[in-house]
């Protein structure tokens, strides 16, 4: 295979839509024994099915590859990514780059869990822009829907098909189609929502995320993780000197919903904290918060606590609405079978 060709030492992000076997394995055959004979760490993460087809086209070489059923490698885009993260840090070698076939599952997805997905690939070329890593994501357009085959050429900055590279025309800054990306329309607050603020009390936000969550039928660890995943949200939203947010929170079906929406103080300035590493300016990053923290010691990010609200929920957006930060929080609801 002919190596990157973009010249970057830090993260190269190529997608391959592919229609049949016989490309799949055009692309990862070449990729993957050129990353083994350079001494590189491979990992194919996809589908048990590719996996074989793979590890026979390889040979004795399958040895040293590693694999993981992509289905079960993170199986929400926070967890993806410090999957990533995991990966490569366990596996880095000096002077190589680690190398990733990343197939995401797109099957059985609700169209909320599509767009956090898509905003997540393109997110990658900003969370994991100084690494060595060269990731492929293929797309099997045999099985993905065409909004999601259309959502990989702009949301990788190279398409790999075989050995051939090419730009993508339609390629977007990540910020930008993070903006870009709905899903649903958002749940406007029902008339029975509870609501807080603006204020500047964090404490006061958490009891408020507590009561409802007890109120929609929560109870011992799922309580008390729903209210610590608000809270969280909220600190996060509170750093900034001057910030206030109001709490809107209601039950929809199989989910307790909080909306946190930050405004800012009056002369219309957000300056940093006090010393969580608070952020900036007004606007949250699009990305904030899908890095897992830094190991114990380490000093801690503005981003740990809002990195744990989107682990202990079922999702977190962020949009900017004109001079408001809103973050839509969801944990799962007393009838979610899966959390029993």
């Amino acid at each position: 295979m002919a190596a990157d060709r973009t010249g970057s030492t830090g993260f190269v992000h190529h997608a391959c839509l592919y229609g049949s076997d016989a490309e799949f394995l055009a692309m990862a055959v070449p990729f993957v024994r050129d990353g083994l004979a350079a001494g590189e760490p491979v990992l194919a993460a996809t589908t048990p099915a590719n996996i074989e087809l793979l590890r026979e086209a390889l040979g004795e070489s399958a040895h040293h590859l590693d694999t993981a059923e992509t289905a079960h490698f993170g199986r929400r885009p926070v967890d993806r990514v410090s999957a990533f993260l995991r990966y490569h840090e366990r596996r880095a070698r000096p002077g190589r780059r680690t190398r990733m076939i990343a197939e995401p599952v797109w099957a059985g997805r609700s169209a909320r869990q599509t767009a956090e997905w898509k905003r997540m690939e393109s997110g990658l070329n900003v969370l994991l822009a100084g690494l060595p890593v060269w990731m492929v994501c293929p797309y099997d357009t045999r099985v993905v829907p065409g909004d999601v085959a259309e959502a990989a050429v702009a949301t990788h900055p190279v398409r790999l098909d075989g050995e051939r590279q090419a730009p993508c025309a339609s390629y977007t800054d990540p910020a930008a189609y993070a903006a870009a990306v709905e899903g649903p329309a958002a749940s406007c607050a029902p008339p029975s929502a509870a609501c807080m603020g603006p204020t500047d009390d964090a404490a006061v936000l958490r009891r408020l995320a507590r009561e409802r969550a007890a109120g929609a039928g929560l109870t011992g660890d799922r309580l008390a993780l729903a209210e610590l995943a608000a809270h969280e949200a909220a600190a996060y939203l509170l750093a900034p000197e001057g910030a206030r947010v109001t709490l809107r929170a209601w039950e929809e079906p199989g989910a307790v919903v909080y909306e946190l929406r930050r405004t800012e103080r009056g002369d219309g300035r957000m300056r940093p904290g006090d010393g969580r590493g608070a952020v900036p300016d007004a606007a949250v990053p699009s990305f904030a918060g899908y890095r897992p923290p830094a190991p114990p010691g380490d000093a801690h990010g503005a981003e740990d606590g809002l990195w744990l609200a989107r682990s202990l929920g079922d999702s977190l957006e962020v949009h900017a609405r004109g001079p408001e930060t809103v973050l839509t929080l969801r944990v799962a609801g007393p009838g979610d079978a899966e959390r029993l």
